[in-house]
């Protein structure tokens, strides 16, 4: 009787730190949607030169489709190239690029 309620307390206790861990990661997923929903749209002209300048120099045949900035100065940037692939880039006021 006693192994029984060991093997109980133990599934119990288990299931616990599961749903933890499973709340925890879901947190951390909406953190990182939100982080990347708080951008708006400014207009490309709007860009500061630095990051024009880091997409010209790194991404030459780039062609920057959208633009939108957060609180942190921080660019969300959607681009495409002359081959048709279109992706984003991330970058700060400076012009470095960063990852969200």
């Amino acid at each position: 009787m006693k192994k029984l309620m060991l093997v109980a307390v133990m599934a119990f206790g288990t299931m616990t730190a599961f749903a933890q861990e499973e709340a925890n990661a879901e947190a951390a997923t909406t953190e990182a949607v939100a982080a990347q929903d708080d951008f708006s749209e400014v207009a490309v002209a709007e860009l500061p030169e630095a990051v024009t300048a880091a997409v010209a120099k790194n991404y030459p045949t780039a062609t920057i489709n959208k633009a939108y900035v957060n609180e942190a100065a921080q660019y969300k940037l959607e681009v495409s190239l002359e081959d048709g692939t279109s992706g984003t880039l991330y970058a700060d006021a400076e012009g470095n690029w960063i990852e969200l």
